[in-house]
């Protein structure tokens, strides 16, 4: 097997590590450009978990023998599996968090998804609407809730990390 997923999820991993620690740094900052970092920091946060989600999902699907090559979301490659017969456990687990509405991957996907939306009034939030969804759509927000969306990032991180080591492990005993 390639060992070029496994990097590189362990990579964006790591990215990520070093920008939410500069998220944290920028929302202390007393710079002129606070409010650009915060909202840097916060869409490239989103960005590197979602190349993390990412290269796990691809590293899964190389497990299987399958090209993934044009995966991009779990569903994608559940597609793949169940074309050929097979199944993972992994795949399914990150398929339901993936779909179930509120689960921290769904709201993850919502936000990294909300940054390619720009709007110039205030969003007020929706029952299960993550913090981050909600920073990221607006333009100029009052960033009142920067403290809230640093957590929320963290857990974020945690729960990524902590399921692709568990993931990993399973798919080792097999």
């Amino acid at each position: 097997m390639n060992e070029i997923y496994p990097a590189r999820t362990n990579q964006k991993l790591n990215f990520a590590r070093l920008h939410l620690d500069a998220l944290a740094q920028a929302q202390h900052s007393t710079s002129w450009n606070r409010h650009g970092l915060i909202e840097s920091y916060n869409e490239s946060v989103l960005f590197h978990l979602k190349g993390a989600l990412e290269a796990f999902v691809r590293e899964i699907g190389e497990r299987y023998r399958l090209d993934v090559a044009q995966v991009h979301e779990p569903v994608q490659l559940q597609a793949q599996l169940e074309a050929t017969g097979q199944e993972s456990p992994e795949l399914n687990e990150l398929v339901l968090l993936a779909t179930q509405s509120g689960s921290w991957l769904n709201r993850l996907e919502r936000a990294y998804a909300a940054c390619w939306d720009a709007s110039d009034r205030r969003a007020e939030p929706r029952e299960g609407q993550s913090l981050s969804e909600i920073h990221v759509k607006q333009i100029n927000p009052d960033h009142a809730e920067d403290g809230n969306l640093l957590v929320e990032l963290r857990q974020w991180f945690a729960e990524l990390e902590k399921i692709v080591d568990r993931l990993r492990g399973s798919m080792l005993e097999w």
